[in-house]
Protein backbone atom coordinates (compact mmCIF):
# COMPACT_ATOMS: atom_id res chain seq x y z
CA UNK A 1 0.00 0.00 0.00
CA UNK A 2 2.64 1.84 1.03
CA UNK A 3 4.18 1.61 -3.32
CA UNK A 4 0.86 3.20 -4.25
CA UNK A 5 0.27 5.75 -2.35
CA UNK A 6 4.04 6.61 -3.36
CA UNK A 7 3.27 6.20 -6.84
CA UNK A 8 0.68 8.75 -6.80
CA UNK A 9 2.51 10.95 -4.72
CA UNK A 10 4.82 10.97 -7.76
CA UNK A 11 2.56 11.59 -10.08
CA UNK A 12 1.23 14.62 -8.34
CA UNK A 13 4.46 16.61 -7.44
CA UNK A 14 5.98 16.48 -10.58
CA UNK A 15 3.35 18.73 -12.30
CA UNK A 16 3.23 20.67 -9.48
CA UNK A 17 6.89 20.98 -9.12
CA UNK A 18 7.34 21.90 -13.13
CA UNK A 19 4.54 24.81 -12.90
CA UNK A 20 6.28 26.03 -9.42
CA UNK A 21 9.37 26.28 -11.09
CA UNK A 22 8.22 27.54 -13.99
CA UNK A 23 6.58 31.12 -11.58
CA UNK A 24 9.76 31.26 -9.78
CA UNK A 25 12.68 31.47 -12.43
CA UNK A 26 10.63 33.93 -15.35
CA UNK A 27 9.24 35.81 -12.12
CA UNK A 28 12.97 36.35 -10.89
CA UNK A 29 14.02 36.89 -14.13
CA UNK A 30 11.25 39.80 -15.15
CA UNK A 31 11.95 40.86 -11.42
CA UNK A 32 15.76 41.45 -11.86
CA UNK A 33 15.75 42.53 -15.63
CA UNK A 34 13.22 45.41 -14.33
CA UNK A 35 15.56 46.73 -11.61
CA UNK A 36 18.65 46.20 -14.16
CA UNK A 37 16.32 48.35 -16.68
CA UNK A 38 15.92 50.95 -14.69
CA UNK A 39 18.41 51.45 -12.17
CA UNK A 40 16.76 50.50 -8.98
CA UNK A 41 15.34 47.47 -6.96
CA UNK A 42 12.38 46.81 -4.32
CA UNK A 43 13.25 43.67 -2.42
CA UNK A 44 9.37 42.88 -2.06
CA UNK A 45 9.16 42.22 -5.72
CA UNK A 46 11.20 39.24 -5.55
CA UNK A 47 9.03 37.90 -2.28
CA UNK A 48 6.50 36.15 -4.85
CA UNK A 49 8.46 34.27 -7.44
CA UNK A 50 11.40 33.15 -3.98
CA UNK A 51 7.69 31.70 -2.30
CA UNK A 52 7.09 29.69 -5.95
CA UNK A 53 10.43 28.77 -5.47
CA UNK A 54 11.03 27.41 -1.64
CA UNK A 55 7.20 25.56 -1.99
CA UNK A 56 9.09 23.56 -5.19
CA UNK A 57 11.68 22.78 -2.98
CA UNK A 58 9.48 21.39 -0.10
CA UNK A 59 8.10 19.38 -1.81
CA UNK A 60 11.03 17.72 -3.71
CA UNK A 61 12.94 17.65 -0.56
CA UNK A 62 10.06 15.59 1.19
CA UNK A 63 9.28 13.26 -2.12
CA UNK A 64 13.18 12.59 -2.26
CA UNK A 65 13.77 12.07 1.54
CA UNK A 66 11.37 10.35 2.97
CA UNK A 67 11.89 6.80 3.31
CA UNK A 68 8.65 5.13 2.32
CA UNK A 69 8.88 4.00 -0.98
CA UNK A 70 10.93 4.47 -4.06
CA UNK A 71 8.49 4.68 -6.49
CA UNK A 72 7.26 8.15 -5.82
CA UNK A 73 10.79 9.96 -6.43
CA UNK A 74 11.17 7.18 -9.55
CA UNK A 75 7.81 7.74 -11.29
CA UNK A 76 8.13 12.02 -10.85
CA UNK A 77 12.24 11.72 -12.26
CA UNK A 78 11.05 10.63 -15.31
CA UNK A 79 8.64 12.80 -15.72
CA UNK A 80 11.12 15.92 -15.18
CA UNK A 81 13.69 14.31 -16.66
CA UNK A 82 12.38 12.35 -20.00
CA UNK A 83 11.42 15.41 -21.58
CA UNK A 84 14.72 17.15 -21.91
CA UNK A 85 16.06 13.41 -23.02
CA UNK A 86 13.73 13.72 -26.35
CA UNK A 87 15.37 17.15 -27.15
CA UNK A 88 18.30 15.01 -28.20
CA UNK A 89 15.79 12.89 -30.56
CA UNK A 90 13.07 15.26 -31.75
CA UNK A 91 13.85 18.68 -30.08
CA UNK A 92 11.01 20.54 -32.09
CA UNK A 93 8.49 18.09 -31.54
CA UNK A 94 8.87 18.09 -27.92
CA UNK A 95 9.06 21.82 -27.42
CA UNK A 96 5.74 21.94 -29.27
CA UNK A 97 4.06 19.63 -26.92
CA UNK A 98 4.58 21.94 -24.64
CA UNK A 99 2.38 24.67 -24.35
CA UNK A 100 3.94 28.01 -23.51
CA UNK A 101 0.59 30.69 -24.16
CA UNK A 102 -0.89 29.61 -20.55
CA UNK A 103 -1.19 32.25 -17.66
CA UNK A 104 -1.87 31.31 -14.22
CA UNK A 105 -3.18 33.74 -11.44
CA UNK A 106 -2.97 36.39 -14.19
CA UNK A 107 1.32 36.21 -14.39
CA UNK A 108 2.58 34.18 -17.28
CA UNK A 109 3.34 30.61 -17.24
CA UNK A 110 5.79 30.00 -20.02
CA UNK A 111 6.16 25.96 -18.90
CA UNK A 112 9.11 25.77 -21.86
CA UNK A 113 12.01 27.92 -19.97
CA UNK A 114 12.37 25.35 -17.57
CA UNK A 115 12.67 22.60 -20.15
CA UNK A 116 15.21 24.75 -22.64
CA UNK A 117 17.47 25.97 -19.31
CA UNK A 118 17.65 22.59 -18.24
CA UNK A 119 16.13 22.66 -15.14
CA UNK A 120 13.62 19.97 -15.18
CA UNK A 121 16.88 17.52 -16.65
CA UNK A 122 18.52 18.40 -13.14
CA UNK A 123 15.45 17.70 -10.71
CA UNK A 124 14.65 14.50 -12.31
CA UNK A 125 18.14 13.08 -11.83
CA UNK A 126 18.43 14.28 -8.12
CA UNK A 127 14.71 12.57 -7.57
CA UNK A 128 16.20 9.36 -9.81
CA UNK A 129 18.95 9.22 -7.33
CA UNK A 130 16.88 8.57 -4.48
CA UNK A 131 16.27 5.66 -5.72
CA UNK A 132 19.43 3.59 -5.02
CA UNK A 133 18.86 4.07 -1.56
CA UNK A 134 18.41 0.62 -0.19
CA UNK A 135 16.34 1.72 2.99
CA UNK A 136 13.31 2.70 0.96
CA UNK A 137 12.60 -1.37 -0.04
CA UNK A 138 12.53 -2.21 3.29
CA UNK A 139 9.44 -1.71 5.23
CA UNK A 140 9.89 -0.33 8.15
CA UNK A 141 10.35 -2.13 11.70
CA UNK A 142 7.22 -2.30 14.21
CA UNK A 143 7.90 -0.73 17.03
CA UNK A 144 7.12 -2.67 20.13
CA UNK A 145 4.17 -2.27 22.16
CA UNK A 146 3.94 -0.14 25.14
CA UNK A 147 3.66 -3.00 27.67
CA UNK A 148 6.57 -4.89 26.26
CA UNK A 149 8.70 -1.64 27.18
CA UNK A 150 7.68 -1.67 30.93
CA UNK A 151 8.18 -4.73 31.17
CA UNK A 152 12.21 -6.24 32.40
CA UNK A 153 13.84 -8.23 29.96
CA UNK A 154 15.41 -10.21 32.94
CA UNK A 155 13.16 -10.89 36.28
CA UNK A 156 15.17 -11.16 38.80
CA UNK A 157 15.31 -14.60 41.09
CA UNK A 158 15.06 -14.11 44.35
CA UNK A 159 17.48 -16.29 46.24
CA UNK A 160 16.11 -18.50 48.88
CA UNK A 161 18.21 -20.28 51.10
CA UNK A 162 17.41 -24.53 52.00
CA UNK A 163 17.30 -25.73 55.08
CA UNK A 164 20.54 -27.35 54.40
CA UNK A 165 22.53 -24.45 53.62
CA UNK A 166 24.27 -23.95 56.76
CA UNK A 167 27.22 -22.29 56.45
CA UNK A 168 30.68 -24.65 57.13
CA UNK A 169 31.32 -25.34 60.56
CA UNK A 170 34.72 -23.69 61.55
CA UNK A 171 37.99 -25.27 61.82
CA UNK A 172 39.07 -27.11 64.89
CA UNK A 173 42.62 -25.78 66.46
CA UNK A 174 44.45 -28.71 66.90
CA UNK A 175 46.05 -27.21 70.32
CA UNK A 176 42.91 -27.13 72.38
CA UNK A 177 42.09 -30.15 74.46
CA UNK A 178 38.73 -31.73 73.54
CA UNK A 179 36.14 -31.39 76.14
CA UNK A 180 35.45 -33.76 78.67
CA UNK A 181 32.96 -34.63 81.64
CA UNK A 182 35.61 -37.14 83.18
CA UNK A 183 37.77 -36.15 86.51
CA UNK A 184 40.46 -34.33 85.96
CA UNK A 185 43.97 -36.36 85.15
CA UNK A 186 46.68 -37.33 87.65
CA UNK A 187 49.57 -35.01 88.52
CA UNK A 188 52.48 -36.52 87.22
CA UNK A 189 54.97 -34.60 89.95
CA UNK A 190 54.54 -35.94 93.10
CA UNK A 191 52.85 -33.77 96.22
CA UNK A 192 54.94 -32.06 98.66
CA UNK A 193 55.16 -34.70 101.94
CA UNK A 194 54.86 -33.82 105.55
CA UNK A 195 58.26 -33.91 107.60
CA UNK A 196 58.19 -33.64 111.53
CA UNK A 197 55.70 -31.64 113.00
CA UNK A 198 55.52 -29.07 110.13
CA UNK A 199 52.79 -29.19 107.66
CA UNK A 200 54.85 -29.29 103.92
CA UNK A 201 52.90 -25.79 102.96
CA UNK A 202 53.73 -23.82 106.20
CA UNK A 203 55.89 -21.47 105.39
CA UNK A 204 59.71 -21.76 105.29
CA UNK A 205 61.31 -21.19 109.09
CA UNK A 206 63.42 -18.17 110.13
CA UNK A 207 66.72 -17.59 108.43
CA UNK A 208 66.17 -19.85 105.95
CA UNK A 209 66.88 -18.57 102.75
CA UNK A 210 68.94 -15.21 104.50
CA UNK A 211 71.63 -13.72 102.37
CA UNK A 212 75.10 -14.26 104.03
CA UNK A 213 76.55 -11.67 105.78
CA UNK A 214 73.11 -10.34 107.26
CA UNK A 215 72.23 -10.27 110.85
CA UNK A 216 69.32 -10.82 112.40
CA UNK A 217 68.09 -8.18 115.29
Amino acid sequence: MRHLWSFLAGLAVAPVTWVLVTLGQDGSERTVDRWVEIGTYSTPNLIEPAVYLGVAGILLGLLGTLRFSPFGPLVAGLLLAVPYLGLFVAPFSVRDQVPDDLRLLGDPLPLRDPLDNGTLFLIGVLLLMAVFSTSRWRRPATPPAAEAELTPAVTPVEHKPALTDWPPAPAKDPDTPPLTLAYPETPTEPLPRRTGSESPWSAPPRGAGRPEGTESR
